[in-house]
């Protein structure tokens, strides 16, 4: 397969206005400047871009917006996920319809299949779209862990070429290059400089929805420049960020931190709750850290 896509890629956030309503205007700008941060992609309608609290059309909103505001200086990969398989190849051609390079998708999160059905849901979908697929591995929330002997067998399906593995074990990208070799790129979840120095070609990021340009420069320094040093350095300063966005705070921080960085993309959607007070002196903490809040700010 030719490896089109490589770097970290932010799964970004969804841009809504003061009444909660998507602001597709607001999250074109938000696009924007990633792209000029010096981001290498942008996957919207991810988990951090709350697709199950999104209808249909305001999932074509976000997706549209954020292909044109790219307008094509980066790649653009649409999350498409959906429990049912037709779902999941109807949301695969919203983003063939808006111009997207690709489709991210984990794996049906609530039937839990078997691996039998896992393969025949991801070779459907394949047979139905022309893009690109990158299938996401977070056990976490979809009940399903697509260990790498499965991923090699997913990795036989034509147009199956990228995987978001998001567990805490760096071995699984070993195994999946081993296992794969060049039919399958690994983009790192959660670990982005483990699972560089590890072989991963990429990084599916939330921290960079804060940090644009210093965690792609992550990216340049571990896989293009092999400069491990400067990549340790710069991994330890914004690890501040990493930290922040862990866990169940991935959307509710990150909201937080753009607003005080007068980036306002709302907050999140219900069941989602804001960031709770408790939480805001590590907010400040981190932001902070980084240079990105001045004290006397928080």
């Amino acid at each position: 397969m030719t490896r089109k896509f490589r770097g970290t890629y932010t799964v970004m956030v969804t841009a809504y206005d003061a009444t909660g309503a998507v602001d597709p205007a607001a999250h074109a700008r938000f696009t924007d400047w990633q792209v000029r941060e010096g981001i290498h992609g942008l996957i919207p309608l991810g988990s951090t871009g709350e697709f199950l609290s999104l209808t249909a059309a305001e999932r074509e909103m976000i997706a549209r917006a954020t292909v044109e505001a790219a307008a094509g200086r980066v790649p653009v990969l649409v999350g498409a996920a959906a429990e049912r398989t037709e779902d999941v190849i109807e949301n695969c051609r919203m983003a063939e319809g808006v111009g997207a390079d690709g489709v991210m998708i984990i794996p049906p999160f609530y039937s839990t299949p078997t691996e039998d059905e896992l393969h025949r849901h991801f070779a459907r979908i394949a047979e139905a779209t022309s893009l690109p697929i990158m299938i996401y591995n977070n056990p976490a929330t979809a009940n399903v862990d697509l260990t790498p002997d499965i991923v090699a067998r997913l990795s036989r399906i034509d147009g199956v070429d990228y995987i978001k593995e998001s567990t805490m074990d760096v071995t699984r990208v070993r195994d999946i290059n081993a296992f794969c070799g060049d039919r399958m790129s690994v983009f790192g979840g959660i670990m982005g400089f483990e699972s560089f120095v590890s072989g991963a070609d990429g990084w599916v990021a939330v921290p960079s929805n804060i940090l644009p340009g210093p965690c792609a420069r992550l990216f340049e320094l571990t896989v293009e420049r092999e400069d491990y040093d400067a990549a340790r350095a710069l991994y330890r300063d914004i690890l501040p960020v990493i930290r922040l966005v862990g866990g169940h705070r991935y959307v509710s921080a990150t909201k937080a931190a753009l607003s005080l960085m007068g980036m306002e993309t709302g907050a999140p959607r219900a069941p989602r709750l804001p960031l709770p007070d408790a939480d805001r002196p590590m907010l400040h903490a981190a932001l902070e850290a980084v240079g990105l809040l001045k004290p006397e700010m928080g």
